[in-house]
């Protein structure tokens, strides 16, 4: 089952041209919801022990370094009725970062790159979600760190539906996008002899999420 599936209008009327066409193949197609979708409207949150949320950046220009955030939270509403109206918050702890090299986490947490001390979270509130094509799907909203918020842009790929062997709903979802650090004032950096730079300015940031459906509330 498709979490916000689609479908096609096959009809539409014999093109007079090439031009026209494209015109009326574009015009003609609607993106439309499953209506057995609607059982799986409500409200869910990240399961942290099955997801992960991390991220990759270009080292010294040959290599990459990845890492995670392990400490988070999160509130998911997904519209089987209507896509369009589903939404996200995601607050991360920003000390909670791991790389796999307790010094490099330190250098992370500190002054030269999130001030974990002043600023303990990275939010990101989805503002809208469109449907562009077989289960993917694209989220905007607006990622906010150290106080600096700005437009980013997901990339979402549907994984599916299922009820585990101990009741819980699951759906599951893979997501990126990419951003350049210095936009949210990461800008520290140190230069390579070669020129280049230690850090790359790009990073990608990573999705894995299996969601459980939240009780609903009394």
């Amino acid at each position: 089952m498709n979490l916000f599936s689609r479908s096609s209008l096959l009809r539409r009327p014999e093109p007079r041209s090439e031009e026209s066409a494209s015109t009326t193949a574009a015009a003609g197609t609607a993106v439309l919801p499953d209506p057995g979708l609607a059982a799986l409207t409500g409200e869910w949150m990240i399961d942290p022990a099955h997801s992960r949320i991390g991220f990759s950046v270009r080292h010294a220009m040959v290599t990459t370094v990845r890492g995670a955030f392990l400490e988070y939270r999160s509130r998911l509403h997904f519209d089987g009725r209507n896509p369009a109206r589903s939404r996200a918050e995601i607050s991360l702890a920003t000390a909670s970062v791991d790389t796999g090299v307790e010094q490099r986490d330190a250098h992370l947490i500190g002054r030269d790159f999130l001030d974990a001390a002043k600023h303990p979270r990275m939010i990101f509130t989805s503002s809208s979600v469109q449907i562009v094509g077989k289960d993917v799907y694209r989220m905007t909203g607006d990622l906010t760190i150290k106080d600096v918020t700005r437009t980013v842009v997901l990339d979402l790929t549907y994984i599916g539906h299922v009820t585990d062997p101990f009741g819980y709903e699951r759906v599951g979802f893979d997501g990126t996008t990419t951003i350049n650090r210095s936009d949210w004032g990461l800008t520290y950096n140190a230069r390579l002899a070669e020129g280049g730079a230690m850090v790359s300015e790009r990073l990608r940031l990573q999705f894995d999420i299996a969601a459980i459906r939240m009780p609903d509330a009394d």
